[in-house]
């Protein structure tokens, strides 16, 4: 009896906290003109994140807005990435990502500066959980190539503990710590 009521328990509280939050990016509806007159369906575009360092996006097509919007955030789940985020507020170093005729530019920013974004890339920075970053996104204004672009870019990011590891260094090493003592610094 007590755990069933544990298990009830666990599952409702799942419920009420969900673990990745989502944001609607664009609604596409799309006609298909038959013999009897027009069809009508929606294509739904969703960030998904737990703003703690995991973001993914998807699609999904559907004859109803609801059900192409369920459609895309499971895609959107099943896509997500891990980035590495620099004191949980910001991006470790400037970076550039590409998709077809997008593309955007990434840059670290100082605490305070906020989400300097547009659109489609302003909703993978707050879903990822970014407080600090300036972009700029050329080219393409496409909202699924601004995604696609942005999430690229963010595939770059490697935080100074997977350089060190990749480089066999230490990562003081490759922070360059400019307090050190002179004597302990050697080449």
């Amino acid at each position: 009896m007590a755990r069933e009521e544990n298990r009830r328990d666990r599952r409702d509280s799942r419920e009420e906290t969900p673990e990745f939050a989502d944001r609607l990016v664009a609604i596409n509806r799309v006609s298909k003109t038959v013999k009897g007159g027009k069809r009508f369906g929606f294509a739904a575009l969703v960030v998904v994140g737990d703003q703690r360092g995991r973001v993914g996006f998807g699609k999904g097509k559907a004859k109803e807005v609801p059900e192409a919007i369920r459609k895309a955030t499971e895609q959107a789940k099943r896509q997500m990435i891990r980035v590495p985020l620099k004191d949980s507020r910001t991006l470790h170093h400037d970076m550039e990502g590409r998709h077809g005729a997008g593309k955007v530019v990434m840059r670290t920013a100082v605490a305070g500066t906020g989400i300097i974004a547009g659109g489609p890339m302003r909703a993978v920075f707050e879903m990822l959980g970014l407080q600090d970053v300036v972009a700029k996104s050329t080219g393409s204004q496409n909202p699924y190539n601004m995604i696609r672009a942005t999430i690229d870019g963010l595939k770059q990011e490697s935080s100074p503990r997977q350089v060190a590891q990749r480089r066999g260094k230490k990562v003081a090493d490759i922070l360059g710590k400019h307090d050190a003592p002179a004597e302990t610094v050697e080449a």
